[in-house]
């Protein structure tokens, strides 16, 4: 028999997932909008594809992620996990951390990604081990950020140390941030 407050929660977390998705919904409507009221953005079906399929895979994985644990704080480690790789992927094909986006050496964030998912596989996807997963993608993540400095491989100047430092700093704060969470869930589980 089923209490009110497994019905409640039940409802609860069923609404969680819609509500994901209609946030993808709205993140990829925003481009389009913008097109109505400015010259400024320039997508076509193209660009649309590959957002909705990012929006597609990242919403999935992080649904799919989270449905391991009823626990609130691996949910959001999960959610801030993925938003960090989706971020990840979106500025290295917008704009690049290292020179533009069309600069190879942007290729070496793949690798910040790999860390993560394999490090995620090899924990069993358990707290703990996400931990340990999420801080080695922030330390891949300063590491190429280091990498590609030190090879000159930024746009020149000030403002290429600035856009790596930047994004380095943000991107691996969120990976640190998931670690955060991944920890208080393994404490509240232990």
């Amino acid at each position: 028999m089923t209490t009110q407050d497994q019905r409640n929660r039940s409802r609860r977390g069923s609404r969680l997932p819609a509500a994901g998705w209609g946030f993808a919904a709205f993140l990829l409507l925003l481009p389009f909008v913008a097109m109505q009221v400015s010259d400024a953005v320039r997508w076509g079906a193209g660009d649309f594809v590959l957002f909705g399929a990012m929006l597609l895979v990242a919403g999935g994985v992080a649904e799919l992620i989270s449905r391991r644990s009823a626990n609130g704080f691996y949910r959001a480690g999960a959610s801030v996990a993925v938003a960090a790789g989706f971020l990840l992927v979106w500025v290295n094909l917008a704009v690049g951390f290292l020179g533009s986006e069309d600069n190879p050496a942007n290729l070496m964030f793949a690798g910040v990604i790999a860390v993560a998912i394999g490090g995620a596989f090899l924990s069993h996807f358990r707290p703990a081990g996400m931990v340990k997963a999420m801080i080695a993608a922030a330390l891949a993540q300063a590491l190429v950020g280091v990498v590609g400095l030190g090879a000159g491989l930024a746009s020149p100047g000030a403002a290429g140390t600035y856009e790596v430092i930047m994004g380095t700093t943000l991107s691996g704060g969120l990976w640190l941030i998931a670690a955060g969470l991944f920890g208080e869930a393994a404490r509240r589980s232990a």
